[in-house]
């Protein structure tokens, strides 16, 4: 393709094989993008990329290297719409649903995924536990690639046959560019809680952020009217879809009855009355299913496929997994790490009626340290016992996460900074009729360290050697 078509008629006209936004990816023919990132910075990787092959660089500023540069205000803005256009604008033939919110994104997005196809349309996945191209699972490094990866990936489904994607949209993301230059089929708002307030200055600028989903004109906008930034967004927008547990919306789950393997309920939207029998417990994947419903409905989903699927929707791995060993009281793991999802989970657990909630948790380094203690304080409201352990440490000191969490629990949690030997200790307090949550990493599979080491760790099957091993010992 011509680097005219690509970046506009005042480009050079040099023939492009492909793009690049990592000199290491630079083949012969290469169009590379110089973004200015948070560590590193491009352009000064713009020499590798000449001699690797690039036909011409994209820049924020004159390098003269010897190859054809294109001058833009931001590299990172000028991907997307570029790499749309390379790959011949893909969702022009791909009804996207973008799904974005700080809490219950991966959850819609599976749920969404399985009410397409049950419909009839071939439906790929991207997210944060994995991504399902022309119906083959691949693994993902970031919950929303970079623009490249991604219209090069959405140009994969379409090849393969996918008539739909549903797509979480993180924060970054948007922040970031990557989403840009995406026709929205549909867009769900879940929620909006603390969380990222290392990369966001402010909760309002993390609001902003999200909104930018909805400011790309989807064909159809659907919000919780439960969360307070999703009112807003919701008063902000002309013809929002709605969904709600607590108020008036246009679609909601009445007379819900919880039950230890989920919800009896009656799903109710524009023309849809029905009662349903829901597997995944917890109000909060209410809404993530009602969020799932109105977008399915607005792609065209026959309302009889939506209600014959509900009934045998498929859990998340790491979403309120349940893990059974045979022991006489429930283990769930989870991946809630923000305040306002331990709160969900644990409230979610205790409805389950056990004896006793029990938690194991933790806090990531190099992250939003303000959610620290509200996260312990919660901890210690809502559970019988809590354990305050090690998340993702990263750079920082283990011990001194942990007692930052400890700091809101009022000195009512007990600290074992080891994980493996925090999850063992729950399973040795939990008795006949108790729930265990472990929270806070879910389908994640390793552990990150200083210095970007990771070391392999499953919560999943830890807490299975754990229950294993004091089955033996009794």
């Amino acid at each position: 393709m011509n680097l005219r078509e690509l970046m506009g008629e005042h480009s050079p006209g040099v023939e492009i094989a492909g793009l690049a936004y990592d000199s290491q990816r630079v083949g012969a023919g290469t169009l590379f993008f110089c973004v200015s990132g948070m560590t590193r910075d491009g352009h000064d990787f713009a020499p590798d990329a000449v001699v690797r092959g690039a036909a011409a660089l994209v820049v924020e500023r004159p390098l003269g290297l010897g190859v054809p540069e294109v001058l833009v205000p931001s590299a990172r803005a000028a991907m997307a719409p570029a790499a749309a256009r390379f790959h011949g604008d893909p969702t022009s033939e791909l009804s996207a649903v973008g799904v974005t919110g700080t809490n219950g994104k991966t959850t819609t997005a599976f749920l969404l995924r399985q009410l397409l196809e049950a419909g009839g349309q071939r439906c790929g996945l991207l997210g944060t536990v994995t991504s399902v191209v022309g119906g083959a699972e691949r693994a993902v490094t970031r919950t929303t690639p970079e623009a490249i990866d991604l219209q090069s990936t959405l140009r994969e489904m379409v090849d393969a046959g996918d008539m739909a994607c549903a797509m979480e949209v993180s924060s970054h993301a948007l922040a970031l560019h990557r989403a840009d230059a995406i026709h929205w089929a549909a867009a769900v708002f879940t929620n909006l809680t603390q969380d990222h307030l290392d990369f966001h200055p402010t909760m309002e600028d993390y609001f902003l952020a999200k909104r930018r989903l909805f400011e790309a004109d989807p064909a159809a906008a659907i919000v919780n009217l439960d969360d307070d930034h999703g009112r807003r967004l919701a008063g902000e927008l002309s013809g929002a879809i709605t969904f709600a547990l607590k108020r008036p919306a246009d679609y909601r789950a009445d007379g819900v009855v919880a039950e230890r393997a989920g919800s009896r309920l009656r799903l109710q939207g524009p023309g849809l009355d029905a009662d349903v029998r829901f597997p995944l417990p917890g109000r909060f994947n209410l809404l993530n299913l009602l969020g799932a419903v109105a977008a399915a409905r607005s792609l065209g989903v026959a309302d009889e496929a939506i209600v014959s699927t509900v009934p045998h929707a498929a859990r998340v791995p790491g979403r309120f997994e349940p893990v059974d060993e045979g022991q006489d009281f429930s283990v769930l793991v989870d991946y809630a790490h923000t305040p306002d999802s331990l709160e969900n989970v644990l409230a979610a657990a205790r409805e389950l009626g056990g004896e006793r909630v029990l938690v194991v948790f933790g806090c990531g380094g190099d992250r939003d340290r303000g959610k620290r203690a509200p996260m312990g304080e919660i901890a210690a409201r809502l559970a019988d016992r809590a354990i305050v352990t090690s998340d993702n440490p990263r750079s920082e000191d283990p011990e001194a996460i942990v007692a930052q969490v400890l700091a809101g629990t009022g000195g009512q949690a007990e600290a074992i900074v080891d994980r493996r030997a925090a999850i063992a200790r729950g399973v040795e307090l939990a008795g006949a009729g108790d729930v265990l949550v472990i929270a806070g990493k879910g389908h994640e599979q390793g552990q990150e360290f200083d210095q970007g080491r990771r070391e392999p760790f499953d919560d999943v099957t830890v807490v299975r050697e754990a229950l294993r091993g004091a089955a033996v010992g009794r």
